[in-house]
């Protein structure tokens, strides 16, 4: 692999300062997030009743196969850039792995900052609880755009005082991200604290008022094995799929934890079975207390989804109730600010790699942090606030799996069976079957829901606007298809 083109012998680096304790809070807290409290009556409609809860097993299963596939990658090739350097080095540092790693980074510059708005716009959802006046809708966009031999796509758009408080956290979350590696691991240790808390107390609210009758209140023929059943499946995946998401926080930091070769996969592993243990346990009691036709209706609404908090109230009361907000509300802004922190070191990664912008490759002299890359994901990410909840989670899912997650468990095969002789810290277990199953539960998601053309189209024409503007900067610097320039 050639030298970076620029010379950052003398630049500050990155410190490794993240043991395994502070990388596993780290991916905790980005996978819960404001997802399980919010999107509940989203997965619940999917599947019309509780038989909805099978997405979440379902997606359980394919978030370890798809964490093996991280983890046995992570240990091999660990450094910041996650999945922009295992492309490259997959599919060839000078050949069609600049193309896929490239794109890898472009497709980001969307979906991280999709990621980023949802949680903040959950966090702002939640915050409708206190303040009702937040769901008020002062406008709303919405267009149609015919694009020849592709369809139309559909452009969304809606402003209420709730965006305001969206856009304020994803900045919040910058401010304090504006410091070391070192402080930002303690601080994801207090953050993590915060989210066991909260999970614990609603599971031990449920427990203690559990109606199992109310909880497997299936509706007729919820297991009868129809298109309608698999293509509610598949929406419930795609749900659960974005709750799991997160566990892969860690391999994005590669050049800041400490013996990332062991720690990578423990952390990514022990992530996922912890929390898929919290999710299936924490939803069974929610759907003890709360009728799921009540969250149901909410969902189809979009509002009302504080969902956490009416359970409380059904509880304990109105003080409950405002104390889980809060509750919830923390977590959101932990997921959020663990987002921001991974995300920001994949510009950083490929802009130093000498494949993506010059400018998102500076490094803050005082605090060592890649300060540009993080406040261009800021600002992208305050406008993707704009959108709908259910519209922004849609898009992220399929633009990922088309554009990252299919490429890379096909690129782990791949590596296999090029470069047999590589050092691997960690082996996935029972290869090559989760990386199969992996690839087709990804396919059943994309291809098997309702109206499943609509975010495919956003991904397909993002993959080819990518595509043109690596071709123009491939052709301008003489690099991989076009042969390079001989010199005189």
């Amino acid at each position: 692999m050639q030298a970076p083109s620029q010379d950052n012998s003398n630049a500050p680096s990155l410190i490794r300062g993240m043991g395994l304790g502070s990388a596993t809070a780290l991916n905790m807290i980005d996978m819960i997030g404001v997802g399980p409290f919010i999107t509940i009556p989203l997965i619940l409609g999917a599947m019309g009743g509780p038989q909805a809860m099978l997405g979440w097993v379902v997606g359980a299963l394919f978030a370890v196969c798809d964490g093996l596939i991280w983890a046995e990658l992570g240990a091999a090739m660990p450094g910041s850039g996650g999945s922009y350097h295992y492309l490259k080095e997959i599919y060839g540092p000078q050949k069609m792995g600049r193309l896929i790693s490239f794109l890898f980074i472009w497709q980001l510059s969307f979906s991280a900052p999709l990621s980023i708005a949802t949680g903040c716009i959950g966090l702002a959802g939640y915050a409708a609880y206190y303040w009702p006046q937040l769901e008020t809708t002062y406008s709303s966009y919405d267009a149609l755009m015919h694009i020849p031999w592709a369809g139309n796509l559909h452009v969304s758009w809606i402003v209420t005082p709730g965006t305001a408080v969206a856009v304020a956290v994803c900045f919040l979350a910058t401010l304090l991200l504006y410091r070391r590696i070192t402080v930002i691991g303690k601080l994801s240790k207090a953050l993590w604290v915060c989210v066991m808390g909260t999970m614990g107390w609603i599971i031990y609210a449920g427990l203690t008022h559990f109606n199992a009758a109310q909880a497997f209140d299936f509706p007729p023929g919820a297991f009868t094995l129809s298109r309608r059943f698999f293509t509610g499946l598949a929406g419930a995946m795609l749900v659960a799929t974005y709750d799991y998401w997160g566990y892969y926080n860690v391999a994005f930091l590669g050049d800041e934890v400490e013996d990332p070769e062991r720690n990578i996969p423990r952390a990514l592993l022990l992530s996922i079975a912890l929390v898929a243990c919290l999710y299936l346990v924490m939803n069974i009691c929610i759907l003890a207390v709360v009728p799921w036709r009540e969250m149901v209706q909410g969902g189809q609404n979009n509002s009302g989804l504080y969902v956490v908090s009416l359970f409380m109230q059904k509880i304990y009361g109105a003080w409950a109730a405002r104390l889980v907000t809060g509750l919830v509300m923390v977590t959101a802004f932990a997921s959020v600010f663990s987002l921001m922190l991974g995300y920001s070191r994949v510009p950083y990664a490929a802009a130093k790699d000498g494949n993506y912008f010059r400018a998102l490759a500076k490094v803050h002299p005082v605090h060592r942090i890649p300060h540009v890359s993080l406040l261009a994901l800021a600002v992208v990410a305050a406008a993707f606030c704009f959108l709908r909840l259910k519209d922004a989670i849609a898009a992220l899912v399929v633009i990922r799996i088309l554009v990252q997650f299919l490429v890379q468990a096909v690129g782990l095969i791949v590596l296999r069976v090029t470069r047999p002789e590589m050092p691997r810290p960690f082996r996935m277990w029972l290869y090559p079957l989760p990386a199969l199953l992996a690839i087709a539960g990804f396919l059943f998601i994309l291809f098997n829901r309702d109206q499943w053309q609509k975010e495919v189209r956003y991904a397909l024409l993002i993959l080819l606007a990518g595509l043109v503007i690596y071709m123009i900067r491939a052709w301008r610097s003489r690099e991989w298809p076009f042969p390079a320039t001989a010199k005189s």
